[in-house]
């Protein structure tokens, strides 16, 4: 099992502990690029397709709803 599917497979669980890195690294490898907006910030766009969402902080782990609203984005454009 690579990286990627073992980082989409922590993902789909929705955990406790998944962090922007790792969100991150998984929207790279499907092809979006990161960008830095004002503040916390970030788009990741892929051809028109954006997916919006602020850094967390002060910490790195991401809150659950992030992580369910990113799993219905990826969803509804095909990707999972």
């Amino acid at each position: 099992m690579s990286k990627f599917e073992k980082l989409l497979t922590k993902m789909l669980a929705c955990p406790a502990d998944f962090t922007y890195m790792e969100l991150r690294t998984i929207l790279k490898y499907m092809g979006y690029k990161e960008i830095e907006g004002v503040g916390s910030r970030v788009c990741f766009k892929k051809d028109v397709h954006k997916i919006k969402l602020h850094k967390p902080h002060p910490g790195k782990i991401l809150k659950r709803y992030q992580i369910r609203l990113i799993i219905d984005e990826l969803k509804k454009e095909g990707l999972l």
